[in-house]
This record gives C-alpha cells, sequence and structure tokens, in this order.
C-alpha cells in the first residue's frame, strides 16, 4: 500500500510539473506574440498635384480629420485595417477640399464619375469601381464588391446597381457637382479652345482659387494582427472624356496591397500612373531591390516622371509598418499618427507635427 501511495505522489508531483512547464511555455509564447505583434499603422493621403497656397490650409484639416475619425479604434485594436482604411477615406469623399465624392471632378459634359478601388493583403481580394455617379462613398461601394468575392472590377450600371444592392443611398443627378468643380471645367475648355496644351489636365486648380477641387485620397494601414489594406478614391480629372478610367480602380497602379510585401496607394496624372503601373513597380523595388518603402517610393516616383514627363506620389507601408511618403508633383498632402503626434506635410522634404487630439 505504501509503495502505491508513493507512486501516486511521484505521478502528482510530474503532473503539476508539467502543467509548471505548460504554463511557462504558455507565458513565454504569449510574450513573444505580443514582441513580434505588428505596431499599427494608417497613412493617408490627399492628392498629389499643383497645390495652391490658398488650398493648404483646407488639405491639413481634411487629413486630420479623417485621421482623427479613424486612427483611434485602429490603435486601440477595435478595428481592423480593412476599417480603418474605409473609414479615413470616408472622411476625404465627404471633404470638398479633395476630388473623391462631393467636390470630385467633371468630366467635358459636366458629370462626376467616380472612381475607387479597396484591396487586402491576406488573400489578395480586392474590388474597383469605375464611372459610378450619385453616390457619396465609392470606396465602401469598392469594398462590398471584395466582400461579394465574386468579381473584382465593376463600372457603370452595374457598379451603381451593386452600390444601391448593399445600402448606399442614390443622391439626386448633380448632387456631387460643385460651383469649384465647374468653374475648374470652364478654364478648362477655356484652355483647350486657345489651343493650349491640356494633356497633363490639372486635378488641382490656381493659387487664385480659395475653394476648388482637390486629387485623389488613399490611405494605407496595418493592423495589430499584420494584415495589410489599401483604399484609393477619385473623381478623376478635369475635362475627361465621359466614359475615361483612369489609374485609380486599376490594381498596381492606384491600389495594391500583398501581406508579404506591403501596401501602396497612388496619386497624379493617371495616364502616367497606369503606364508605368507605379505601386506594383515600388512593391517590386522593395522586395527584389531590398529597399525600404521610402527608398523605393522615391526612387519609382523619381523614374516614371523621368521617363514619362507625368508627376504623382504614393504612400507605402511595409510588412514591418516602416512608411515611405514621395511624389514628383509640386505638392502632396499626406499625414499619419505616431506616438500621440500627428505627423503631416504637403511641401517636398516637409514634416509637420502636432500633439493628437480628438478635438
Amino acid at each position: 500500500a505504501s509503495k502505491k501511495l508513493q507512486a501516486q505522489r511521484w505521478r502528482e508531483r510530474a503532473t503539476a510539473a508539467d502543467k509548471q512547464v505548460q504554463n511557462k511555455k504558455s507565458e513565454i509564447s504569449a510574450i513573444k506574440t505580443k514582441q513580434t505583434m505588428p505596431r499599427p499603422v494608417l497613412l493617408i493621403h490627399g492628392g498629389a498635384g499643383d497645390i495652391g497656397d490658398s488650398r493648404v490650409a483646407g488639405k491639413f484639416k481634411g487629413i486630420k480629420d479623417a485621421l482623427r475619425a479613424a486612427w483611434p479604434q485602429l490603435a486601440a485594436g477595435k478595428s481592423n485595417a480593412m476599417d480603418a482604411v474605409e473609414t479615413a477615406v470616408r472622411s476625404m469623399e465627404l471633404d470638398e477640399a479633395f476630388n473623391a465624392g462631393y467636390g470630385a471632378c467633371l468630366n467635358t459634359a459636366g458629370e462626376v464619375e467616380l472612381e475607387a478601388s479597396f484591396m487586402e493583403g491576406h488573400e489578395l481580394r480586392a474590388g474597383c469601381i469605375t464611372l459610378l455617379r450619385d453616390i457619396m462613398h465609392p470606396i465602401t461601394v469598392a469594398r462590398r464588391l471584395l466582400e461579394q468575392r465574386r468579381h473584382v472590377f465593376l463600372g457603370g450600371e452595374a457598379a451603381l446597381k451593386l452600390a444601391l444592392s448593399t445600402c448606399s443611398e442614390q443622391l439626386a443627378p448633380g448632387s456631387l457637382v460643385t460651383p469649384s468643380a465647374q468653374q475648374a471645367l470652364a478654364e478648362f475648355k477655356q484652355q483647350q479652345a486657345k489651343g493650349a496644351d491640356t494633356t497633363y489636365a490639372r486635378t488641382e486648380l490656381d493659387a487664385l482659387r480659395t475653394d476648388p477641387s482637390g486629387d485623389t485620397v488613399g490611405a494605407v494601414a496595418l493592423d495589430m494582427q499584420g494584415l495589410i489594406a489599401v483604399g484609393t478614391s477619385t473623381g478623376g480629372i478635369t475635362g475627361k472624356w465621359p466614359g475615361r478610367i483612369g489609374d485609380t480602380p486599376v490594381l498596381g497602379s492606384g491600389t495594391y496591397a500583398d501581406n508579404l510585401m506591403g501596401g501602396v496607394s497612388t496619386t497624379g496624372h493617371g495616364e502616367t500612373l497606369m503606364r508605368y503601373n507605379l505601386a506594383q513597380r515600388i512593391l517590386a523595388a522593395m522586395q527584389h531591390q531590398q529597399l525600404s518603402a521610402q527608398a523605393a517610393a522615391e526612387q519609382e516616383c523619381q523614374r516614371m516622371t523621368a521617363r514619362l514627363g507625368g508627376t504623382g506620389g504614393a504612400i507605402v507601408v511595409d510588412p514591418q509598418g516602416e512608411l515611405g511618403i514621395s511624389f514628383t508633383s509640386r505638392r502632396m498632402a499626406w499625414g499619419y499618427v505616431s506616438d500621440g503626434v500627428i505627423h503631416y506635410g504637403i511641401n517636398q522634404q516637409e514634416m509637420l507635427q502636432e500633439p493628437f487630439d480628438l478635438a
């Protein structure tokens, strides 16, 4: 009996020791997981172009408003990268300071035709929308297409049908047209009548305007689970032909996301960006040349403009949360939050800072 009792005690001690080892392993695993968990990142842009001095304040306000809307939930782990991207872009689509949603550029018929793309980097799902009319938030329609898991690209009436079937509101015709956009189109037509070269039609008006439409908007986010998401939204360029499709809804040009490489949202002269495939070239430089996000963005933006003449810019986030911000246009509005501070800028080699608050 004593031998059985002694054996029982040894088994209990062994079981207790095994539990202690298992608990220790669990603690070590939790620490490693915490150490390797990605730092959330949200980097946004409000468009690259010939932005006049009078428009800088509006751009900065819109960038800060978008960060205030999207960053707190992402930073706290209460939203994922896709939610943060959609929230930030929706904020800018509501703002006339940007060429997306309300205040978008007009085609030659005086109409707004919107485009957007949304992509996530885990399964490489994507939704691309073009030639969408009378819908305030094309970025949401693009995400809904992504979530359908059937098609990647829809345009025109098909895009509108999807929007309405997924709870987007159809506005009255002309609701997205602003006086600034109408003025921009009138000036474009005047330049054409004078025989001026309008190849690089502006997405920004001159510095004398106080409320002109702006340029493409975009966001790249990385969440705590390592998911990278990218969204881009635009109204295109002033004086475009009806039915023209730009770079924004084209994967690899306007948007791309891959958890293994990074995420990119671009902005600028759409025909140039499409011909150069800017987003994909930046990621390729990171992957095959081992360049940082910043170095790759700088290299490819500069090579694009040197080769094709058109200007543009890009924002980049790599899988470790490192950022890249570059543009060859006169200006590009951008911003992100780090350690309770908003970092933002619009001019070359500029970084402004101020405390992040929800005011």
